[in-house]
């Protein structure tokens, strides 16, 4: 994992191991630790003296916590209590390792807080209720909403889940309003030339490739296996890594070249990189203007020489560490198509395979990285507003998860796992949601809350980022009066006129496979332990997969002066952080990352307390002072609520004892 904190302290018989700052050993990947002492002389604190050999049972199942969908071996006690998570070896998936949110979560499943009845509003207040009323409460609202019902699916449901929402909204109520990504709308187009299984490298390609890009995503936050095969490539295979973010990247040391632009001007960076390629569809574009246009720059690279603040410079630079590598893997995150020119950012993308002749290279393509889990899967089963099961063009469009944020003509609004602000909520008709612990928005606009299952409790299949069906196998009975969320969504369909005649999980997957054109004939057996890539199948052909454009890139905008802003993901996010004594520590809180020179300017040190004002919402943040980030940039992790774009920084308070 590269994280050169262990050391052997003392001399022989005396001979312990430590952190060499004699500090305790935090990383993201401590726990794989445990699992590699050789003697069991380095244990797990959260697991010693819970259970013993005879009281324990194993049970393999897929961790949904972050979109690595790591194999893993629950420990079970007395079938009702995980009381551990080890890796479960799956060379094509992890490989054997496993991140410590989804090695410690676990121990959020038995939280005191967690929802295990369903719940409506009486009185005012969330209570309790018999399944029968809190079922017939959520059909009612969702017929009062009709046509203008809208559903938000996160990325933990399953492929199931997600089949069956899309199937109430459109054909219960007749709404097309459903998505499951935040960032913005993705064509019909656009969403199957980027299946296509010549695009589509495996993660095992990782290992193999000649190049590798990382392109707008820290991996160690968003999908942390991912992170340490890039890694291994490198370290072992001589692999050429160039990272490109609009923020500095841990994986910059490892990489060759290091390409930074400006929050928001992925677009002309990309399309600069493929015109440096000589891409057909770049030919009239200027390599310097458009690295101009992203503000580029050379980031921190190890022991190489900067292109002396020269934009052009940095984009050809980048580019000649890919040219004539062989196989190359570009690695890309959704973000990446996000806000308003999301569809020219891809279409530079597009251009960039082309240049660099992905689909032609047997272990070479594209894998992205979503922001949920289930991102891949939920698409291909109909959970945009673009789009039907099997990545067909959508009978009609609906909003998008941002449009569904601000319209003021909601009716009710069903959450699948997924957050929207309290404002949202407030105006819908009727707020029905599938949730696992209970929030503030929630507690005053909420009127349908159902209990959601955690992964353990699961039954179904979801997606890899690269294509790999994996079926996530139930290992516990729901506790309480908690059921399966298909289960539910099944009878909400029935009462919406819509049902779906499958009355177990199985027969929701088959219904499923014989929806989706390129799953069809897929079994449960055939997934088993290990799964299976749709594309590796004979059904993939069925995919109408549409040939990339070959029309010129249009011209990108130049980055926006003043400072931008950019929220940035954190694997220590989320209810498993917060509720896990392990990991509770670790919880992000909002933190502002920016320039020296910006922060000499706002007048505000490392560690103030400063207001971050965007888009008219306004958070308070710590202020982290770094010499690593490009002078105009905001990075704020921890707040959720600020869209990215303009934003304003100015002081809160000095904090009484905290140094510059």
């Amino acid at each position: 994992a590269e994280d050169y904190q262990l050391v052997f302290l003392e001399r022989g018989d005396h001979t312990f191991v430590g952190t060499h700052d004699g500090r305790p050993y935090v990383a993201p990947f401590s726990g794989n630790i445990i699992e590699l002492c050789p003697v069991g002389a380095l244990t797990s604190t959260a697991y010693r003296f819970r259970a013993r050999p005879w009281d324990i049972e194993a049970a393999g199942t897929i961790c949904t916590l972050c979109p690595s969908q790591c194999n893993v071996e629950l420990t079970l006690r007395d079938d009702a209590k995980v009381v551990r998570v080890l890796a479960r070896d799956n060379e094509e998936v992890d490989d054997g390792w496993l991140c410590d949110k989804g090695r410690f979560g676990y121990q959020a499943f038995s939280s005191a807080d967690r929802i295990t009845a369903p719940l409506v509003r009486d009185g005012g207040h969330l209570r309790p209720v018999p399944w029968e009323r809190a079922l017939s409460e959520a059909a009612r609202a969702l017929e009062r909403g009709g046509e203008r019902t809208a559903a938000v699916v996160g990325g933990r449901a399953t492929n199931e889940e997600g089949f069956l929402v899309q199937h109430l909204l459109r054909e219960g109520l007749g709404s097309p309003h459903v998505d499951s990504r935040a960032t913005g709308r993705l064509s019909g187009a656009h969403a199957r030339v980027l299946a296509r299984p010549g695009l589509s490298a495996k993660v095992s390609d990782i290992d193999h490739a000649g190049a590798i890009l990382v392109l707008e995503t820290e991996l160690v936050d968003e999908a942390p296996i991912l992170d340490l095969r890039v890694r291994k490539a490198v370290r072992r295979n001589g692999a050429r890594l160039v990272v490109t973010s609009s923020r500095p990247s841990t994986l910059d040391p490892n990489s060759a070249a290091a390409l930074r632009f400006a929050p928001g001007a992925a677009e002309a960076a990309v399309a600069g990189l493929a015109a440096a390629l000589g891409s057909p569809r770049a030919a009239g574009q200027d390599v310097a203007a458009l690295g101009g246009a992203a503000r580029a720059s050379a980031g921190f690279r190890a022991g190489a020489p900067s292109p002396n603040g020269d934009a052009g410079a940095a984009v050809r630079a980048a580019a000649d560490v890919l040219r004539d590598a062989g196989d190359v893997v570009v690695i890309w995150g959704e973000r990446l198509a996000s806000g308003e020119r999301g569809a020219e950012a891809l279409e530079a993308l597009l251009a960039l395979a082309g240049a660099l002749g992905l689909e032609d290279a047997a272990e070479s393509g594209m894998i992205e990285v979503p922001a949920g889990t289930n991102g891949r899967g939920l698409r291909e089963v109909g959970c945009l507003p673009t789009l039907a099961p099997g990545l067909a063009d959508a009978p009609a469009a609906g909003m998008t998860t941002a449009e569904i944020a601000k319209s003021e003509a909601l009716g009710a609004l069903l959450l699948v796992e997924a957050e929207l602000p309290e404002d949202t909520l407030a105006r819908a008709g009727g707020v029905i949601a599938f949730a696992g612990f209970r929030t503030e928005a929630l507690e005053e606009h909420a009127d349908v809350v159902f209990p959601a299952e955690i992964y353990p409790e699961k039954e179904g299949t979801i997606t890899h980022p690269d294509g790999r069906l994996q079926r996530v196998r139930q290992a516990l009975g729901h506790v309480d009066e908690v059921r399966p969320g298909w289960q539910v969504l099944a009878e909400l369909c029935e009462r919406a006129g819509a049902g779906v005649g499958a009355p177990t999980a199985p027969m929701v997957t088959a219904r499923l496979a014989e929806t989706v054109p390129f799953y069809a004939g897929i079994t449960l057996d055939e997934i088993g332990g290990r799964g299976v890539r749709w594309q590796e199948r004979e059904a993939a052909a069925s995919l109408a997969a549409d040939e990339p454009s070959a029309e010129p890139l249009a011209r990108p905008p130049a980055a926006p002066g003043g400072l931008r802003l950019a929220g940035v993901p954190s694997l220590w996010s989320g209810p498993e952080v917060e509720q896990a004594p392990s990991l509770r520590f670790l919880s992000t809180r909002a933190r502002a990352e920016i320039s020296t020179e910006d922060a000499g300017r706002a007048g505000v040190a490392n560690g103030d307390e400063i207001r971050v004002a965007a888009g008219g919402e306004e958070v308070t943040a710590t202020a982290a002072v770094r010499t690593g980030v490009p002078e105009g940039s905001v990075f704020l992790s921890g707040a959720t609520s600020l869209a990215d774009g303009p934003v304003e920084l100015s002081a809160a308070r000095r904090p009484v004892g905290v140094g510059t």
